[in-house]
């Protein structure tokens, strides 16, 4: 194995991440993104093809993603800002302006390479795999969505988390914490908690809030009919898709957790929808709205870390720190599974409902 699995090493492997929104990025352009404590430099081709490799030259160390893409009659190759070295969207080192002719002919160049990571576009997302082996071909598919019909972006916006990601993934999934967190009378208050009973699931690396009718003390849900169903999953390593649907109509938010580092994470929301109740709301107000969701977990989770730096010891209590303790037992076992070879085991053997007021 490589590095990867150095014994500090604390984010989950053989798995795939977002990498970025596909709309960053046009034909010929190339940003840099920190993912896993990596950098990492997203491109794209001239002819459309994303790819991922580091942003660091294996020359001198210097940022790629300082220089420029460069259109060839090979095809695309990035050009380091420091010596013009280049090189193509598999890594490999195309050429190295400052050699002789003789110096060229006695250096084989092939054997220099940057290293790259595999990626996958769908869905108007780049999602990039990290895996245990650095050399190894990805192991799992890409992640999938059910989006009906077009899955065309609608609306996306991210925020920042100064916390592990671990913190940030049990913060969203906390169902407790909205009246209080996420106090608005547009949404709900501790003046409307009640009790609620939700059936969850097993799915293939992950649980689901099975499908049932949204709660009606969500003033947002009710914009949407009668007839709507909600169905919430969480899937390693950080994906959160919630489905709203009534008939073919449908609301899709996607929320994905991703480590940028070992303190910091990324919280990405992605829009989908078809249903006509959203499409006459102002994108301006839906924005807003997800952005004041953003900052006050963004804020918690601040607060969070501070106790957390103390090494406090923590409670989890029934029914509603349940999801908690199965987030934190599907990463030890998925973690067990790719290091020792062992099955992996999902701790939601069976349909379970469990009662919280909120």
């Amino acid at each position: 194995m490589t590095n990867a699995t150095a014994k500090d090493d604390v984010f989950l492997r053989d798995l795939w991440y977002f990498g970025i929104v596909g709309s960053e990025i046009k034909p010929g352009q190339m940003i840099q993104k920190e993912r896993l404590g990596e950098l990492v430099l997203f491109g794209r081709t001239h002819d459309g093809q994303a790819f991922a490799m580091t942003d660091i030259c294996p020359h001198r160390a210097i940022l790629l993603s300082g220089g420029e893409m460069v259109k060839t009659e090979t095809g695309t190759q990035v050009q380091c800002p420091y010596h013009g070295w280049r090189f193509r969207p598999d890594g490999q080192c195309a050429n190295i302006p400052s050699l002789t002719a003789d110096q060229t002919e006695g250096m084989d160049i092939s054997k220099i390479k940057a290293r790259t990571y595999p990626v996958h576009e769908s869905y108007g997302v780049i999602w990039i795999w990290f895996g245990y082996d650095a050399e190894a071909a990805p192991c799992l598919d890409p992640p999938t969505l059910d989006i009906p019909g077009d899955s065309k972006i609608r609306m996306h916006d991210e925020c920042d988390f100064n916390c592990d990601m671990d913190a940030a993934v049990i913060s969203l999934m906390d169902p407790a914490h909205i009246p209080y967190i996420h106090n608005q009378s547009w949404w709900r208050t501790p003046k409307t908690m009640h009790e609620k009973a939700k059936t969850f699931g097993p799915i293939e690396r992950g649980f689901s809030m099975l499908p049932h009718k949204p709660s009606s003390n969500s003033f947002i849900y009710k914009l949407f009919g009668t007839d709507i169903t909600t169905e919430i999953t969480l899937e390693l390593p950080g994906l959160r898709p919630e489905y709203m649907k009534a008939g073919d109509k449908h609301v899709t938010t996607v929320t994905i957790v991703t480590p940028v580092n070992a303190a910091k994470t990324i919280i990405s929301v992605i829009l989908y929808w078809n249903h006509p109740a959203v499409s006459f709301v102002p994108k301006w107000l839906i924005r807003r709205g997800m952005h004041i969701f953003m900052e006050q977990d963004s804020a918690a989770v601040d607060s969070q870390a501070i106790g957390m730096s103390y090494d406090p010891p923590q409670m989890f209590i029934h029914d509603s720190d349940i999801p908690a303790k199965w987030y934190l037992a599907l990463r030890r076992n998925w973690e067990k599974h790719r290091k020792e070879g062992t099955d992996f085991v999902n701790p939601v053997k069976k349909p379970t409902t469990l009662r919280w007021r909120s």
